[in-house]
């Protein structure tokens, strides 16, 4: 039977004051519960130890911590995690944890399933279910920071969010996730390391330059022509590309920040000359750099990787107008963790 006590941590600091002083006790054990909720990331009342049990079984009696559980962690030849997360509503979402020599990376999920239909992508074949709320996007952060420490002797460095679900179809829960993230009260992260990745919202960002947000921007592109867009990402007919430029204007105009275009090129759908020379026109705009992402297969054979020569064109084109190109090679392929391929087979 679902429980009707209220999730502990959707009430804010000053919530559990209040509720503290409404109980007969003092404002300041709002802050010792909130400092174990989320500093020190308590799963249970019974482990907030500095706290008496009475206090403890007052909390037991009216709250509960939905917290979420590593239901299976996959390790990679190359070092990669993939987590699938059980929510406390037994659904599952998945998580990954991406290392390098200076670096590791945590990739969260924002949603159960995918808003959009992105004909490449595993996850947007999923139906979505729901919105992960702040402190389920939160939790898998502190995961990931925890198996940094085990298995490569470092904390999390950085956080993109490119795992399940459209940041923007979330936005106000991955923005109070985001912010308790990096807050000295929470996990104390600049938000210079942190990225959210979209697919294109062009009203969702242009809120988000009025926010005054202070993490990075990257956009899935993939094709600066509508046709070619449209037919890989529908939801493109929608969000056409003038809009997504003038939004991505906006963007820059408010917050000087550089935007981070990813670029899948897949063999006969955007390996042409006249889809470099879009690319080109669209890299104009704003400040950006360009990060050519390797495909990672999803069973069908429909979308196939173009060839090394494309690429090279492709890299050619970018840096011969002076624009940063990177090429992405995915990691953890041999456990579905790579780019696309999260789509909890588990």
């Amino acid at each position: 039977m679902k429980s009707k006590k209220k999730d502990i941590r959707a009430l804010t600091k000053e919530q559990l004051r209040k509720f503290f002083v409404e109980s007969g006790d003092k404002a300041f054990r709002g802050n010792q519960v909130y400092e174990w909720l989320w500093s020190k990331g308590a799963h249970s009342f019974e482990s907030m130890t500095n706290i008496s049990k009475a206090t403890r079984q007052l909390l037991e009696d009216n709250f509960v911590i939905n917290h979420i559980r590593v239901d299976q962690m996959q390790r990679s030849t190359d070092g990669t995690i993939k987590n699938a997360v059980r929510l406390h509503d037994g659904l599952v979402v998945e998580s990954v944890l991406i290392p390098t020599p200076t670096r590791t990376t945590a990739c969260v999920s924002s949603q159960v399933g995918c808003s959009l239909d992105c004909r490449f992508c595993a996850t947007s074949r999923l139906k979505r279910m729901r919105n992960l709320n702040p402190d389920e996007i939160y939790d898998q952060v502190v995961a990931i920071d925890n198996e940094s420490r085990l298995y490569h002797n470092r904390p999390l460095s950085n956080i993109v969010f490119m795992g399940m679900g459209e940041p923007l179809m979330n936005y106000n829960n991955v923005i109070k996730a985001i912010d308790k993230i990096t807050s000295l009260e929470g996990l104390g992260m600049s938000p210079k390391r942190i990225t959210v990745s979209t697919s294109g919202v062009p009203k969702i960002i242009k809120k988000m330059a009025d926010d005054e947000v202070r993490f990075k921007l990257a956009v899935s592109l993939h094709s600066a022509i509508d046709e070619v867009r449209t037919g890989i990402m529908p939801f493109n007919e929608n969000f056409p590309l003038t809009d997504l430029k003038e939004a991505l204007e906006y963007w820059y105009e408010k917050t000087r920040s550089r935007i981070t275009y990813e670029y899948v090129v897949w063999k006969g759908i955007n390996d042409r000359k006249e889809d470099i020379n879009a690319l080109l026109k669209f890299c104009s705009y704003v400040p950006c750099k360009v990060n050519l992402i390797e495909y990672n297969p999803i069973d069908d054979g429909e979308f196939q990787q173009a060839s090394d020569s494309a690429i090279e064109q492709y890299i050619s084109a970018l840096e011969s107008r002076g624009f940063v190109v990177n090429v992405r090679r995915s990691r953890g392929k041999d456990i579905d963790a790579a780019c696309g391929q999260l789509a909890n087979k588990s």
